[in-house]
């Protein structure tokens, strides 16, 4: 009977990883988005493949694979990620020049 009560304790305890989880995989994909268009719009399509790598590693199957092929997790990946996040919208947005490609993609539908 404590085996039971014990197990349902600790499913309740939620240290705050799944939402942590869901913004990793929203930046993921904003970034991946943002490198697709710079990919396919515009005149230098490997800045978009670049950004398009950047953004996996907000997908937690690419950190889980880093870590089995490693055998280690960096520390403070959370900062490096913020850090990394801050560069991508700055290059996107400014060197980029995302939103005029982002018309070029509008007009050419």
């Amino acid at each position: 009977m404590k085996d039971e009560m014990k197990t349902q304790g600790e499913l309740a305890v939620n240290d705050g990883s799944t939402a942590l989880d869901i913004i990793s995989w929203i930046f993921g994909t904003v970034f991946f988005a943002i490198g697709v268009v710079n990919t396919f719009w515009g005149n230098d399509p490997a800045f978009g493949v670049f950004i398009i790598l950047l953004s996996f590693v907000y997908f937690l199957p690419v950190n889980d694979m880093f870590k089995k092929m490693t055998g280690f997790t960096v520390p403070g990946i959370r900062g490096l990620k913020i850090l990394l996040g801050i560069f991508i919208f700055w290059a996107a947005l400014g060197v980029g020049e995302l939103f005029d490609k982002i018309e070029l993609m509008m007009n050419s539908f």
